[in-house]
């Protein structure tokens, strides 16, 4: 069949059961489940282009989402990821904020950014002037509370053995992306910079700034250096900032995304973790590669 539905249980709070896959499937009018993860995620071949309105009506509140992907082409040779509230769960710019006793005023300014109602560029601009005269010991003290979001490394791990770039493009900052690619094991990884005087930041960026467009354009960079065409590559992310690859990719994920950017991503991941990407690419659990 030309499309495939995938649903994927968040795994920490519940298991996908055959009454909900069932349910969906005559929804749908699907063919036989495809198992790939017991209790977490299957896939459902469908004649037509599902309504997801009546996939996500018959879901209910059940913890499960649902993303259809076209059966040719499912698997991707390019992977864009956002690092904030995406590859980790935090956002690290407002974790040192909280170190330099501004955390409340920047905190608003991010969420007014990742809503898209203020220029990303001049919101980055000012939450970094507060933070001048900041010691630099204050990175390596927000670096340790650093988190990955869970399946982070699993997704990086199946992509890169089966044959696929991955790159870290961030809004954030290369101190952070630096090592939150090698831990994850990112090919590639983008960032703004933090400049300093040799002991404290100075409250400035360095120009230019990755933003939105930056991000976009890396997207089509890398795939042309790969002679990919967009819709073989993949880009995830939560905020505004993240809309245009979303969009531009040819799986756009909006993961655990704000509303602006749930509501404009053809696909979402609003509750399992970063494996259902692989599960949307037609990976089942088997072929996952492990956590390095």
């Amino acid at each position: 069949m030309p499309h495939i539905l995938t649903l994927v249980a968040a795994r920490a709070s519940t298991t996908l059961q055959p009454a909900t896959i069932g349910r969906v499937r005559d929804v749908v009018s699907g063919g036989t489940p495809l198992v790939l993860s017991p209790g977490e995620a299957v896939d459902i071949p469908c004649p037509r282009q599902p309504d997801m309105h009546a996939v996500r009506a018959a879901l209910g509140a059940e913890a499960v989402d649902a993303m259809v992907m076209q059966n040719r082409g499912r698997r991707k040779g390019l992977l864009i990821a956002d690092m904030d509230s995406t590859i980790v769960t935090g956002e690290t710019l407002d974790e040192l904020a909280v170190i330099a006793g501004v955390g409340e005023r920047v905190a608003e300014i991010t969420k007014r950014s990742m809503n898209g109602e203020v220029d990303f560029a001049d919101a980055l601009r000012e939450r970094v002037a507060l933070l001048r005269g900041l010691d630099l010991a204050a990175l390596e003290q927000t670096w340790t509370g650093v988190q990955l979001t869970p399946g982070a490394k699993t997704l990086v791990a199946t992509m890169r053995a089966h044959n696929a770039t991955t790159a870290l493009v961030s809004g954030g900052f290369t101190f952070f992306t630096g090592r939150v690619a090698e831990l994850c094991g990112f090919d590639i990884h983008r960032a703004n910079t933090l400049e300093d005087d040799g002991t404290a930041l100075t409250g400035v960026v360095g120009e230019p700034i990755l933003d939105r467009d930056a991000k976009l354009a890396t997207l089509e960079e890398l795939a042309t250096t790969r002679g990919l065409r967009l819709r073989s590559t993949l880009a995830v992310g939560d905020g505004a900032n993240d809309m245009a690859m979303v969009m531009a990719a040819g799986m756009g994920v909006a993961y655990h995304a704000k509303p602006i950017v749930a509501a404009t991503a053809r696909h979402r991941v609003d509750h399992a973790d970063l494996r259902a990407l692989l599960f949307a690419q037609g990976y089942p659990a088997s072929a996952f590669a492990e956590d390095a």
